[in-house]
């Protein structure tokens, strides 16, 4: 019981790590119906800026500016790449993200080389035991800071005038554009919004238990991705659900890997995956996702 309820918090916390990313995909895909794949690549450069520079300026000033670079990376690829693409079919656009994605992840990797990147947070590994179950420090702050921040985010997208343009861009966005609503804006945002969170969770992906960042950090995105899926892509509530689905999966069938063997080997990393599956096949529109009718 005891390994079971440590598995559980873990997972529970490294679940809305997984949910900050999922939101980014749903915020950029309510905002202009495109999936975006360079996803990994704005995580990857939030959390490479936010190591680099915090010993310099120490570590809370490195992670705004890290937030803050990996927003306006974010908006850069919308402005300087999206945009030209705009009224193309969507799915060129997913595969135009693809591209982008592949030359930042190139230039990424290539800073970063070998090296393990220490992000200088103060909770090192310091640990909390309450009873028989035990918890790092890191753990506990993921799960308190992805709450607020999903939190404010779904504060801000319903009473909020940019969240009120981006629901009815989402809705419907001809008839937005009609009615005074600034597509490119929202879009801009939606990008910005997006990168910012995903500098968090990078932080969170290369704390302690994790050595650092490195390039396979990029990769916790394809994690989230399912998360997204699962939890319905325009859903902001099932980025959510979907995030702490995922966590807790990855994390039991990881702690009962012995277990699992019949299954083989790292079914942790591919149990998401198979969860994303079972869920579509009942529900294909994901839990939360809005059902698309169409006249025959």
């Amino acid at each position: 019981m005891t390994t079971f309820a440590e598995l559980l918090l873990g997972g529970l916390s490294i679940g809305s790590v997984y949910a900050l990313i999922a939101l980014g995909f749903v915020v950029i895909f309510k905002a202009t119906e495109v999936v975006n794949f360079a996803h990994a690549s704005l995580l990857l450069a939030g959390g490479y800026v936010t190591a680099v520079l915090h010993d310099d300026i120490g570590f809370w000033a490195a992670l705004a500016v890290g937030a803050g670079s990996a927003a306006l990376v974010g908006a850069a690829i919308e402005f300087l790449v999206m945009r030209r693409y705009r009224g193309s079919d969507h799915s060129v656009l997913a595969i135009v993200t693809i591209g982008v994605d592949i030359l930042l992840l190139t230039e990424l990797t290539r800073r970063i080389g070998t090296d393990v990147l220490a992000v200088g947070d103060p909770w090192g590994d310091s640990l909390l035991t309450i009873g028989p179950v035990t918890i790092a420090h890191t753990r506990i702050a993921a799960f308190v800071s992805a709450a607020l921040l999903i939190t404010v985010f779904l504060l801000a997208f319903r009473h909020t005038s940019w969240g009120v343009s981006m629901r009815a861009a989402a809705e419907n966005p001809q008839t937005a554009a009609l009615m005074g609503v600034r597509l490119g804006r929202v879009s801009l945002a939606a990008w910005a919004v997006a990168g910012a969170l995903a500098a968090v969770a990078a932080l969170f992906l290369t704390v302690f238990p994790t050595p650092g960042l490195e390039r396979a950090t990029s990769l916790a995105a394809l994690k989230a991705f399912p998360a997204a899926i699962l939890g319905g892509l325009d859903s902001t509530t099932g980025a959510l659900a979907g995030g702490l689905i995922v966590g807790v999966t990855e994390s039991l069938a990881t702690g009962y890997q012995s277990d699992l063997s019949f299954l083989g080997r790292g079914i942790g990393d591919l149990a998401p995956y198979l969860v994303m599956v079972v869920v579509l096949l009942i529900r294909p529109a994901g839990l939360f996702g809005t059902k698309e009718l169409a006249r025959v």
